[in-house]
């Protein structure tokens, strides 16, 4: 047996899965440490710094000279929502929440997106996967609620969930769009393209919210905060995303994007081990909730087929 051909897929989707958990205490470090618009914007000028070149070299900047006016809309509109607007969200949100809280909230983003797609595009579900979302979405209302889920009839969510949830809609946006506007654009192009593009976005909007002063407190900032940036940007997007798309031509979007499921659980254990975060009782009770929840979705989504959400554009995600 291929050692390297049977487990390198696996393995290297485990290293995806690290690099995103890994995301979250990072973006707390750079949050707390730079003006968020401003790191925002750094972080994916870096990532496009690598992207870029890497489809140049793979031979699609051809390709984009073909692409329709329709094609470039949609392209700026998954940037604008799935970079911009998630990139603002989550570094503005994980100024207020813990990042292993927040890590769990992100687990809406495929109940959301599953749902929408449901009514959207006439998606199909089977008792497994409506199982599973109820689980999930039921496990992230125990993490925002702190255990009290009718404390948020009251209106007690704080300023961060709110932020956090942002992420949510943004993310699930992007999909969306991905699924109406880019159907057939291979993944890299999307990700090198969305990615240049949220760039820009980011850095006009710090130029104007936290002006020149924001980029230079940013570029000034200290060593443990650029290190925090620059592993969200070459290890959390470039890396973790080549990890991901291998894993997918190796295996299929399906077996893919159930590794996906461990992120959550790795962001809670490094942002405890890594900033001495606490894990208390609704943590544990409502993030098991929702990862199991993911979890079921995921097993519920391989019989069928016809089930499928556009696994692929998560590379961003983190």
């Amino acid at each position: 047996m291929n050692f390297q051909r049977f487990f390198g897929p696996h393995l290297r989707l485990v290293g995806m899965a690290l690099l995103w958990g890994a995301s979250w205490p990072a973006g707390r470090v750079v949050a707390q440490n730079m003006p968020p618009l401003a790191a925002a914007s750094l972080r994916f000028l870096l990532a496009a710094a690598v992207l870029l070149p890497w489809l140049y070299w793979a031979g699609g900047m051809a390709g984009l000279r073909q692409w329709s006016a329709k094609r470039w809309l949609g392209m700026a509109a998954a940037g604008a929502t799935g970079v911009f607007g998630y990139a603002a969200f989550f570094l503005m949100g994980l100024q207020h929440v813990p990042a292993g809280k927040a890590a769990l909230v992100i687990t809406l983003n495929p109940v959301l997106t599953l749902a929408l797609a449901v009514w959207l595009f006439g998606e199909r579900l089977n008792r497994t996967i409506a199982l599973g979302m109820a689980l999930a979405a039921c496990g992230a209302v125990v993490v925002i609620s702190h255990g009290q889920p009718l404390a948020l009839l009251q209106g007690s969510v704080g300023a961060g969930e709110l932020l956090i949830l942002g992420c949510v809609v943004c993310w699930v946006s992007y999909t969306l769009i991905g699924r109406w506007l880019l159907t057939g654009v291979d993944a890299l192009s999307a990700t090198a393209v969305t990615s240049t593009m949220g760039a820009a976005m980011l850095l006009v909007a710090s130029l104007v919210v936290e002006g020149p002063a924001g980029l230079q407190a940013a570029v000034l900032g200290n060593a443990t905060a650029w290190g925090a940036l620059a592993f969200l940007a070459f290890g959390a997007t470039a890396l973790a995303y080549a990890w991901y798309f291998d894993g997918v031509k190796a295996l299929g979007a399906g077996a893919a994007s159930g590794y996906i499921t461990l992120v959550p659980v790795i962001g809670v254990a490094l942002s405890a081990l890594w900033l001495g975060e606490s894990i208390d009782a609704s943590i544990v009770l409502g993030g098991g909730m929702a990862v199991a929840g993911t979890a079921l979705m995921n097993w519920g989504r391989r019989p069928a087929a016809a089930v499928h959400v556009v696994a692929k554009r998560t590379a961003v995600q983190s």
